[in-house]
């Protein structure tokens, strides 16, 4: 009666919830309110995982072709509710899969049950929600987070060797079948980038320390076995593919399963397979090493410092306080003065290595708008007795006063005054008086004399009232960008505001006034530094992006030159930050690669042939070829323009220049037709368009031997035009600042080549001055690199260790060495590009190991932390994305990532028992260097949630207005709810499966109409894993 009772309950509950999905789907009912539901039916009708993450994944009467958009979002909330886990997910998707109708066309509907004739229905096409649900799982246990103990590992395995059998099968009938009914070659493409996805997570699932541990337990020989029968039938399948990968699967089949299995009685294992076996069961954190006490030295955020502002500035304050809470362990008071004493001291080196303007000016601004807003931060966690003035006062009495004067000193006639540096220590005492941390009257006691400068007379900024300001007045905004080279603490507010005005002008599509932003800003290569110490690129770019992407003519559009100005000058600004800091089209926001930007940014700057261009591309180029320089044509007219955006005439300029080149070198062109062709392109309207013609011809000067004549002269017409206007003359300056150091580059070489050439100097003497304003990227200037590659002994090795001598002496003796150790980072970006990472790091524990022998163990274990913890600006991570595919649908071209040497470290730390075997010093030394570094680059709860809403998308999913009728029905209940709990876990993982609206043929696009996105949400442990972003097959590592 009990089981009868029992089964006539899960009768009811089955029949509820069909319902309930049933209603919510013909509803569209919000995800919202179907989480603030399922509590109540779930109360009454509870249900086993994996019978209701059935229940939401298989085909319906109505739809047996792909799964509903709104089907992953419930599960979403599902999961937030902890009423399905992971393994319920991947047998659901496995048991409707459509490679059982692939594998077995014949009963791929076929009878189960037990004993009963139920014809179980396949999906038509699951195979795209397959690829991305397997991709995500793949980052989710990728990251350690998705598989928490041995049952779950368990059953995850039993459930893979299933998917592996069933991947076989559906590659075998391929293979039998390839023109049969099937439809072979768009499903079997449609099954192999979902096979491919499955790999990957394959390999994950087999390299994952939990899983491992499940597996060699004696009670797993089941699991075990499954997995080698499955893997030794799927991995030949998938050899062409992806060989690297399938050496890593076999091996994890021949030798990992194997050597889990007991070993037979009476026979001992040999010593290699017992070395083996036990460095496999081992963790690396149960390895015991002697504790070393380690200091937080003066060179450790000297170092930190100084990688973060070497090129693009990456003071990202989520991270930077998140780094200092992990060195300092929530010693504010520490923190605080460290932090004031290291910011000074990169100042002061770079005054003392003449980096001149550059880099001294951006640096400046740090000290004086940055740095009190981030001890502003600091102090929101400081308690009575400490204060903020307290800890600026400690670390100014610590300040060498001959690298930053008094007031008195400056007049000193026997002193070098230096503009960098004097009267540095009261400005940033006004600054942080401005920002409430000093008060006005201990200025004088701090200084020890009386200041000569005051507060702003406007007082703090508020970024929105100057947002107001400069959308009311255009002449605001203007004295705002000259604002920019302040330094009285009141920066940051005017940033902020002016990345706001651009964001609101670019929605709003007043593009005269951003005409004049743009243009002002984009000539101005220093204040870019300092806007980036506030803002990340894609705050200030991506507005700028998608309004070049979208720009259209108005219908009843009267002229065409001022259009082609206003879209020039947006240009130029993003090509500013683009080129200067080395930007990628993903770095500055670009939404798809098929867009104008990415294009542009891409491949603008490559010339195509005849059989490259379409017709109306042909008739483009014709056209403005003629009217450049067609004397007789009658000049640029209304028609060409009005008949070519913008965008196609951007993407010509090199293909034009090369025709110029060619024409001009074979005399089809003249001198004089020439000429009066660069007058018209160096006019206002056509000016940017110099950016990528000068970078062709810069480019060409490598490759073109015959025609270096004739580009050189080109090059001298256009930088060194007869006729310009001032305004031109401006924009020109802004165009050189942007392409000076590659056209430097290509003109020396050319020069090298031919040294006769008198013609070359005249124009390296244009560029002059705009040389040094040219790059910030981190790269290594000529003259430092033949220093350090020259150093006696190994050149740059020897370098480098000798600058890690330098930070130990410092640190260890900073009353005899008040002056900072010479340093620059990109001393260390270049070694990594030119030695690799894996030689650095064994420079660096080498010295780590001298300097410890010598007693200097406390502080260079700081030092070699540092230098892997800091930042690497020429090689920094992809910013998450928020969708996996393209707006076209296709999977994006991996991105390829330098190892870094963290990545190195840990790798040598995960082989540190081997190690152990033949150099016992050497192991502890690189496991005690890998544990502080991850002590220090270990992520906070703020950053988690920092990066969690950086990975948030908009899913802008609209509920249909019928949808009332439900919500109204369940509102009483609803009201009654009690809270539902966290993100749902599997032994407290957070799995999201929420999916982006979907379009007819399961487009993968979000509801706002861009194809190509899967988007389970922010809190969804899969988030940030692109299907091919940083997916590697060679060196993926998802162990």
């Amino acid at each position: 009666m009990e089981g009868r009772a029992s089964r006539s309950a899960q009768q009811i509950g089955l029949s509820r919830w069909q319902k309930f999905i049933a209603n919510s789907l013909a509803k569209r009912l919000d995800p919202e309110r179907f989480e603030s539901y399922a509590p109540i039916l779930y109360s009454k009708h509870p249900l086993p995982p994996a019978i209701i993450a059935d229940l939401f994944l298989r085909p319906r009467s109505g739809n047996r072709q792909f799964l509903d958009p709104r089907i992953p979002q419930y599960l979403q909330s599902l999961s937030k509710l902890r009423y399905i886990d992971i393994p319920s997910v991947l047998k659901g998707l496995y048991r409707y899969s459509t490679s059982h109708t692939q594998a077995h066309p014949t009963n791929g509907q076929g009878l189960e049950g037990d004993g009963e004739a139920t014809r179980l229905i396949r999906w038509g096409s699951s195979y795209g929600s397959e690829e991305v649900m397997f991709y995500r799982l793949t980052k989710a246990v990728a990251q350690g987070a998705a598989i928490q103990n041995a049952a779950v590992a368990l059953e995850i395995a039993k459930i893979m060797s299933k998917w592996m059998t069933l991947f076989t099968d559906a590659s075998t009938a391929f293979a039998v079948d390839p023109m049969g009914q099937m439809q072979a070659n768009q499903a079997r493409d449609e099954m192999d980038c979902a096979r491919a996805a499955f790999v990957a997570l394959l390999l994950g699932v087999c390299e994952n320390q939990v899983v491992l541990k499940a597996l060699s337990r004696p009670q797993a020989a089941a699991a075990r076995k499954a997995m080698s029968e499955g893997l030794a039938t799927f991995v030949p399948t998938i050899m062409h593919n992806a060989g690297p990968v399938t050496t890593r699967l076999d091996h994890f089949r021949t030798r990992t399963l194997t050597n889990f299995e007991p070993a037979e009685a009476g026979k001992p294992l040999a010593a290699p397979e017992l070395d083996q076996l036990f460095d496999s069961g081992v963790e690396l954190n149960n390895f015991v090493i002697p504790e070393l006490p380690v200091a937080n030295s003066r060179a450790g955020l000297y170092i930190y410092l100084n990688a973060a502002l070497v090129g693009r500035p990456l003071i990202d304050d989520t991270a930077v306080f998140n780094y200092l809470n992990n060195r300092y362990q929530g010693d504010v008071q520490s923190t605080t003065i460290d932090l004031i004493l290291a910011s000074f001291d990169v100042l002061a080196n770079a005054v003392f290595r003449n980096e001149g303007n550059k880099a001294a000016h951006m640096l400046r601004s740090y000290l004086m708008n940055k740095l009190p807003i981030l001890i502003s931060n600091l102090s929101k966690h400081m308690y009575p007795p400490l204060t903020a003035e307290y800890c600026i006062t400690e670390a100014l009495s610590h300040v060498d006063t001959n690298a930053f004067p008094t007031l008195s000193s400056m007049f000193d006639e026997s002193r070098n005054n230096n503009p960098y540096t004097d009267s540095v220590r009261e400005e940033f005492c006004w600054a942080c008086c401005l920002h409430g941390l000093l008060r006005e009257s201990s200025i004088e006691t701090i200084l020890g004399e009386t200041p000569y400068q005051s507060l702003p007379s406007r007082g703090r900024y508020v970024k929105d009232t100057l947002v107001a300001e400069c959308l009311d007045d255009p002449e605001r905004m203007q004295a705002l960008v000259k604002e920019l080279d302040n330094m009285d603490g009141n920066v940051g507010a005017v940033c902020h505001a002016l990345t706001e005005v651009l964001a609101q002008l670019c929605r709003n599509k007043e593009t005269m006034s951003l005409k004049n932003l743009c243009s002002q800003l984009s000539r101005r290569p220093l204040s870019l530094d300092v806007i980036l110490l506030f803002e990340k690129p894609t705050a200030i770019l991506q507005p700028l992006c998608d309004l070049l992407d979208d720009w259209k003519y108005d219908e009843d559009q009267g002229e065409y030159q001022p259009v082609y100005e206003e879209f020039g000058s947006v240009l130029l600004l993003l090509l500013a930050f683009a080129y200067r800091y080395n930007l990628t089209a993903s770095d500055i926001g670009a939404r798809s690669p098929d867009s104008f930007v990415a294009k542009f940014l891409g491949q603008g700057h490559l010339s195509r042939s005849s059989e490259e261009l379409s017709d109306l591309e042909k008739s483009h180029l014709g056209g403005w070829i003629h009217g450049l320089f067609d004397q007789e044509a009658g000049g640029l007219t209304d028609d060409l323009i009005s008949s070519c955006p913008p965008q196609e005439f951007y993407l010509l300029i090199p293909t034009l220049f090369q025709n110029v080149v060619t024409a001009f070198a074979t005399g089809h062109l003249s001198e004089e037709s020439l000429k009066g062709g660069v007058e018209y392109l160096v006019d206002t309207f056509l000016l940017p368009s110099l950016v990528t013609a000068i970078t062709y011809l810069a480019n060409s000067l490598w490759v073109e031997r015959h025609n270096q004549n004739t580009i050189i002269r080109v090059l001298h017409l256009v930088l060194q035009p007869s006729a310009i206007s001032e305004e031109a003359k401006t924009m020109l300056s802004s165009v050189l600042n942007i392409v000076a150091k590659p056209l430097e580059h290509s003109l020396r070489a050319s020069q090298r080549q031919d040294p006769k050439n008198q013609k070359i100097d005249p124009l390296l003497g244009v560029l002059k001055d705009n040389i040094p304003l040219s790059r910030r990227t981190g790269g290594a200037d000529h003259n430092e690199l033949e220093t350090w590659t020259s150093t006696q002994g190994e050149g740059l090795a020897t370098a480098l260790r000798h600058t890690m001598q330098g930070f130990v002496q410092w640190s260890l003796h900073p009353g005899i060495n008040i002056t900072p150790t010479s340093y620059s980072h990109r001393q260390v970006l270049a070694a990594l590009r030119l030695l690799g990472a894996k030689r650095v790091l064994r420079l660096i524990c080498e010295e780590v190991k001298q300097q410890t022998e010598a007693g200097g163990g406390s502080v260079v274990y700081d030092v070699a932390t540092a230098l892997v913890c800091a930042p690497e600006v020429t090689n920094n991570p992809q910013t998450p994305g928020l969708t996996f595919f393209e707006d076209s649908g296709n999977v994006p071209a991996p991105v390829q990532r330098r190892l870094t040497l963290r990545d190195v470290l840990k790798a040598e730390a995960e082989d540190s028992r081997r190690l152990q075997r033949t150099d016992m010093s050497q192991a502890e030394l690189v496991v005690r260097l890998h544990r502080r570094v991850e002590a220090q680059m270990a992520v906070s709860e703020a950053e988690a949630i920092h990066a969690e809403a950086i990975l948030q998308g908009d899913l802008g999913l609209g509920l249909d207005d019928a949808a009332g009728s439900l919500s109204e029905a369940m509102a009483a209940a609803a009201a009654n709810a009690g809270p539902t709990g966290g993100a749902m876990t599997v032994d407290s993982v957070g799995l999201d499966l929420g999916m982006g609206g979907v379009g007819g043929d399961l487009d993968l696009g979000d509801a706002t109409g861009n194809g190509g996105s899967l988007d389970l949400g922010a809190d969804d442990i899969f988030s940030g894993l692109s299907a091919g972003g940083d997916f590697e097959w060679d060196t993926m590592d998802l162990g």
